[in-house]
């Protein structure tokens, strides 16, 4: 049994023969929508307007979530975790801020479970 499958312009609605899936970058992305030829020229003349703005732009990083989202670079355990153990073998740690890559693998070396996080 054959299927019809009937494209919809994901802007106006139309369907036709035209309507196609178009793929197009945007800072280094790539994204997918369906689009007839006249919306697609359309989308084309935009990102080409668009272009100049983007590459004399400077791209804002966004606001970390805070202190309270600090998480351990290792799965099992946390920050909490590491320095406790710290402490207890005579470690030097902070008791805030980061914790040094010499303790984290100190830990990992004493704790065969913990994994490094990716």
């Amino acid at each position: 049994m054959a299927e019809k499958v009937i494209r919809v312009d994901d802007i106006d609605g139309s369907e036709g023969a035209d309507v196609a899936k178009r793929d197009f970058e945007v800072l280094d992305r790539t994204f997918t929508i369906d689009l007839n030829d006249d919306n697609y020229k359309r989308l084309n003349e935009m990102l080409d307007a668009l272009a100049p703005f983007i590459e004399n732009a400077a791209e804002v990083k966004q606001a970390g979530k805070g202190r309270k989202s600090r998480t351990a670079k290792i799965k099992g355990y946390t920050n909490g975790d590491v320095r406790a153990w710290a402490l207890r073998e005579d470690i030097e740690v902070s008791e805030r801020g980061k914790i040094s890559d010499e303790v984290y693998a100190a830990f990992i070396e004493a704790h065969p479970d913990a994994k490094p996080d990716a």
